[in-house]
């Protein structure tokens, strides 16, 4: 029996479009797979609470589906540099396959790996496949980066070849001995006293299969209304593909070809499809900025908003972490987030909008609330999105634009059902002062059961008043 190559899986739980575990098929080697749980590398970001519920059922999913293909998962807990060279070691392996990350710490670790592996003659090998492409493969005129997301995305959709998806393989050769696995439940990553992890139960089947049932669902019913009806939270219009694509369950080429296959020669799908399309390379854009920009998760892309004057207000926040804000729209968001792990994008972004300028709290504090709260979280994604609200970001929102969470909620959930669902305290209120429960009147109020302050908060802040002293803070910083 030949050596075995080591297949080492991370941010790739799946078998198919796995391009690592194809060419290591190819070579006709013994495949190990391997997942190693590190939270021990320096400079990374531990995944968040929500995030290791979903590792936990995604690995339990993978196990699974490798068992099915004649293979097994070999778990191991520890800093990967240690313990993948160790691992090899012990498996006589002649190569490690993995795919490539892009988190700040990716590459330092990725490069004392291979000087490891390449010291006992292992090869170490890194493959694409979590990305549509690279992202220093798309680049200015000038050959720098991209700081502005629409050239971006055209100079992307002119340049760059998505390979078509690889198929999953039916069978995998296996070792002639397996080496030691630890248990999924040594790694600890499900709640126990409080188990908080019923919503998500209730809403999620994490695994590759789940990703792929959330695909078909997406492209046979909303593909069609996705770019008119995306914004609208009280509509099953979004793919909620995002957490299958965190953890690489369904490939980003298998959903850009996908919904190509599915459009094509179809003119009442065209739309939708092209916006689509400009989400997942928002992804890529957002991976291109972190690329290069490696300290985005905690520092402003715009260096002048290292002096903003924000404000430490515990009450406050708490207040929005509980969606207790008094602002409909925005607490329909916060509880949506705290029972599924999710939250629609547009009432993220109305969530941190309030948060950053009505409240003046800095945007690392919602970025690491979301982190640990989202089934989805993504290191890119979460802290461009959060510096495009806050104003403070490459292609970023001006930050004189405030959202006004009234508006915004009549705008895009126009007969309540949303905060209906979410916010059942105010479920009897009218239409037309749903999202402005304080302008309802006594009477309404009591015919609906209402009470503010008691059943309902009344708004910790006035927007108004607050808009104005977040505009002002903004004139400042910028010296007039």
């Amino acid at each position: 029996m030949s050596q075995p190559i080591i297949v080492w899986f991370r941010h790739d739980l799946r078998l198919h479009d796995h391009r690592a575990l194809v060419r290591a098929i190819a070579e006709g080697a013994p495949i190990v797979p391997v997942y190693i749980l590190d939270d021990e590398t320096p400079g990374q970001w531990r995944a968040g609470a929500a995030s290791r519920w979903w590792l936990h059922h995604s690995l339990a999913a993978l196990a699974t589906d490798l068992a099915t293909a004649g293979s097994k998962l070999i778990l191991r807990r520890g800093k990967a540099v240690e313990v993948l060279p160790a691992l090899a070691h012990d498996c006589r392996a002649r190569a490690v396959h993995t795919s490539r990350a892009y988190q700040p710490w990716a590459s330092n670790l990725e490069e004392e790996l291979n000087e490891r592996l390449h010291h006992d003659d292992i090869a170490f090998r890194r493959f694409s496949g979590t990305l549509l492409f690279e992202p220093e493969v798309v680049k200015t005129k000038d050959g720098g980066p991209f700081k502005v997301y629409s050239p971006f995305w055209r100079a992307a959709t002119a340049t760059v070849d998505i390979p078509k998806p690889e198929p999953a393989p039916r069978t995998l050769p296996a070792p002639s001995r397996w080496p030691h696995s630890d248990t999924l439940a040594s790694f600890e990553l499900l709640p126990t006293r409080p188990d908080w992890a019923g919503g998500l139960r209730e809403t999620w089947t994490p695994g590759e299969a789940g990703a792929a049932a959330r695909l078909k669902t997406f492209l046979k019913s909303a593909l069609a209304g996705y770019a008119d009806d995306r914004n609208r939270p009280d509509l099953p219009a979004t793919s909620q593909l995002s957490p299958h694509l965190a953890h690489g369950e369904v490939s980003p080429a298998t959903l850009w070809h996908a919904a190509h296959a599915i459009a094509d020669g179809k003119p009442a799908l065209a739309k939708g499809l092209e916006v689509f399309c400009k989400e997942l390379v928002w992804r890529e854009f957002s991976y291109h900025l972190l690329s290069y920009w490696p300290t985005l998760p905690e520092k402003p892309f715009r260096p002048e908003f290292e002096n903003f004057p924000w404000v430490t207000a515990p009450e406050l926040l708490h207040a929005w972490q509980r969606g207790r804000t008094g602002y409909p729209i925005v607490d329909a968001g916060m509880r949506e987030l705290w029972h599924t792990g999710y939250m629609h994008n547009r009432v993220r972004m109305i969530a941190a909008s309030f948060l950053i300028k009505d409240l003046l709290i800095p945007w690392q504090t919602g970025e690491a609330w979301f982190w640990d709260t989202l089934v989805d979280a993504d290191l890119a994604s979460n802290a461009a999105s959060w510096q495009w609200v806050a104003g403070s970001g490459a292609d970023a929102a001006p930050y004189f634009r405030v959202f006004n969470p009234s508006l915004q909620g009549a705008k895009f959930d126009p007969a309540g059902a949303y905060v209906r669902k979410w916010v059942p305290e105010l479920a009897h209120l009218p239409d037309d002062v749903l999202h402005r429960p304080w302008d309802a009147g006594d009477v309404v109020l009591r015919a609906a059961g209402v009470t503010l302050g008691k059943t309902y908060p009344k708004p910790i802040v006035d927007h108004g008043a607050a808009r104005d002293r977040a505009l002002a803070a903004f004139k400042a910083l910028r010296g007039g």
